[in-house]
């Protein structure tokens, strides 16, 4: 692709980027600026902030070993509330600052893909920590995500209900948001093909939901011996607070997102006993793991979760391609960051050639209002 080359008049604009084929962001200023576009408000807003003081801790701790090619490393956060329409609005703020070369963000799949395009077509970086939608990464070759498609959770998720827990009878509970439709849908499809499981019953809820017993009786009724949840910290801690006063006996399983201390908060003893699949554990022995958790839990009162986790190493790799490169053109930051082996906090991170990273992950279930590594 030809580079467009700007002839800069003496006195005129001299931190201007440069643009067209091999685009180059903040290449005259004294900083390197990477947004993250998250919820900070609303209901998912403590996600949100937990990533972006992931993201804040990163940045200092690069810029305090000097930054990234002699520049400063500048954060710029916007607050998508988790919704659609504001996510393509900031989209449009975004790729109008011709300094920011990429963005963390954004949240759920759904809002990332109303944003993507608009990141796609103006050649900057979007690297989601959270986004598992199959079809998100395949909007374009600017498009990455730190985590895994949906399904590869599942099957962790079902190999605990199967084979360690050596139950049958499954239930779905769903929240109804595009995200939450497309990853029961998933989760739905794949119960219904693991022989040693029987789906009893697939049902959705409002997000927003704060009754559960319709739903609760239907699957009671069904004979459910475990419940998959698909959705927010919302969800679970008040579904497992109703549910087990119906049936003290259900096994609740969630997706990495249910790794959170929200969850221990909001639902106290009734979350006992619940598994999720992750790609960090904050109780790791790792000296790395230690510095990233003691750090967060000095700023954010509590011990990071996978997403959080997930959203450093975001910040880790975007920053590290860029020193790879040696400078700011998208088009090499981007082809860097396709062909990174980073040796993060959530483990060794490789992109294939459609930006999907590979994970490997841990079982965990909560113990005592604890969350620990699961052992059969």
């Amino acid at each position: 692709m030809k580079r467009v080359l700007v002839l800069m008049l003496a006195g005129l604009l001299s931190t201007a980027a440069v643009f067209g084929g091999g685009q180059k962001a903040g290449g005259g200023g004294n900083t390197v600026k990477i947004a993250v576009a998250v919820p900070l408000t609303g209901d998912n807003s403590e996600y949100g902030k937990s990533f972006l003081t992931a993201a804040e801790i990163m940045v200092e701790k690069w810029n305090a070993a000097g930054g990234v090619l002699g520049k400063k490393i500048e954060l710029v956060s916007y607050d998508d509330k988790n919704s659609a329409e504001e996510a393509a609005s900031i989209a449009n703020k975004i790729v109008s600052d011709k300094e920011i070369i990429a963005v963390l963000g954004h949240f759920s799949s759904g809002v990332s893909m109303t944003a993507a395009p608009t990141y796609q077509e103006n050649k900057v970086i979007e690297i989601s920590n959270c986004a598992s939608h199959p079809d998100y990464s395949k909007i374009g070759n600017y498009i990455f995500r730190n985590n895994t498609v949906i399904i590869e959770e599942f099957k962790v998720v079902v190999d605990v209900v199967a084979n360690d827990l050596n139950l049958k009878n499954v239930g779905i509970i769903a929240i109804k948001t595009d995200w939450g439709t497309t990853a029961g849908g998933i989760a739905e499809n794949y119960v219904k093909s693991n022989n040693k499981l029987n789906l009893v019953g697939y049902e959705q809820v409002l997000e927003t939901s704060d009754d559960y017993g319709p739903v609760i009786a239907k699957m009671k009724a069904a004979g459910a011996e475990a419940i998959i949840a698909v959705g927010m910290y919302s969800l679970y801690g008040p579904l497992a607070r109703q549910y087990k006063e119906v049936d003290p006996k259900i096994q609740l399983l969630g997706v990495s997102n249910a790794y959170t201390q929200q969850i221990i908060q909001l639902g106290g003893p009734a979350v006992d006993g619940l598994f999720a699949p992750v790609s960090f554990f904050a109780e790791s022995p790792d000296p790395e793991i230690i510095e990233f958790v003691t750090e967060f839990k000095k700023r954010f009162g509590m011990e990071p979760s996978a997403l959080a986790a997930q959203a450093y190493d975001c910040i880790g790799i975007l920053l590290q391609a860029i020193k790879n490169v040696g400078a700011l053109d998208r088009e090499k930051v981007r082809d860097a960051v396709n062909n990174i082996s980073y040796p993060g906090i959530t483990g060794p991170t490789t992109f294939d050639a459609i930006g999907d990273a590979s994970k490997t992950f841990q079982k965990v279930v909560i113990r005592n209002g604890k969350f620990v590594q699961y052992k059969k």
